[in-house]
């Protein structure tokens, strides 16, 4: 069972990033994250009243799933969605699959676990990688201007979304272990996501527009069915069974999906430096769990 939510999770969140490069341009980024989590929403709460599996949590949780909402269902994706305006989807896959040493750090700030020594190796292994991959575009780009360069504000946008990411992680993990279903908190999360964006749109007088072609179209349906409810349904089983810190580690094989599809649709050029950082960065987060084995038999173990 690990195995196929662990393989799932890959598969779709690999293949999200390019669908996300699709929706970005001139079409207004708040909208297109609102529509994600509103149609997500509107899917999956009829399902799970159908099948009997909605549950309405008590009032005292529901500050928490307004947390996991704000980061893992809002405001992460907003950053996100506003770094593939500045740097190829596949580098965002890299940067976000750092979120095992986010998650690492946040499950001791929250939860008090211990934090291995090799967190530190990890963490060094990643930020080399990043900086092997982005540092020589962003020095060349910043010339003459005070402003960062257009690669080093993609960068920041991709890692506070990614934080965003791991502090909905921590929030996700709290409602799980008081109890709180997976699948009906993330339904009533999104449902909450979309209320937040419709305020931040309203309240930035942004416009809402009908989708503006059939390509937008399809990559937003891909979003809400595939990349939201199956996907973080997927994830955060593996988050509750395995436990945040294991669960990451699907993000690790994130960057190889997301780069291949954003050479294919992107034309983004693979060169040996991106090779390397990569790989650098991918050691990061092999390194951060050196004593498991991703394979059928080890994931049924864990």
């Amino acid at each position: 069972m690990n195995f196929m939510l662990f393989a799932t999770t890959v598969l779709i969140w690999g293949s999200t990033w390019i669908a996300i490069a699709f929706q970005v341009g001139d079409f207004p980024l708040i909208v297109s994250v609102f529509y994600r989590f509103a149609i997500a929403a509107v899917c999956f709460i009829p399902v799970l009243a159908l099948t009997g599996q909605l549950s309405f949590p008590a009032l005292r949780h529901h500050p928490f799933i307004i947390a996991q909402a704000l980061c893992l269902f809002s405001m992460n994706f907003v950053l996100l969605y506003s770094a593939a305006l500045y740097i190829p989807s596949g580098l965002i896959a890299i940067i976000f699959s750092l979120s095992t040493i986010y998650n690492a750090l946040n499950a001791r700030l929250f939860f008090g676990e211990s934090i291995a020594p090799r967190v530190l190796l990890a963490s060094l292994l990643g930020l080399a990688g990043l900086a092997v991959i982005f540092l020589p575009d962003a020095l060349g780009e910043i010339g003459d201007a005070a402003a960062p360069s257009d690669t080093f504000r993609g960068v920041l946008l991709a890692a506070a979304g990614t934080l965003l990411f791991s502090w909905g992680n921590m929030a996700s993990r709290r409602n799980a272990t008081h109890g709180l279903p997976t699948a009906s908190t993330n339904a009533w999360g999104m449902a909450y996501g979309a209320l937040i964006l419709i305020v931040l749109i309203f309240a930035t007088a942004t416009p809402i527009m009908p989708p503006p072609d059939l390509t937008y179209t399809l990559a937003l349906l891909y979003l809400a069915v595939f990349g939201s409810v199956i996907g973080f349904t997927t994830y955060l089983l593996l988050v509750v069974r395995v436990g945040s810190s294991r669960a990451a580690y699907a993000t690790v094989l994130f960057p190889i999906v997301a780069i291949t599809l954003s050479a294919l649709f992107e034309d983004y050029q693979i060169t040996s430096t991106t090779i390397a950082g990569m790989l650098l960065a991918l050691a990061g987060n092999i390194v951060m769990f050196s004593k498991l084995k991703i394979t059928r038999s080890a994931a049924n173990r864990i």
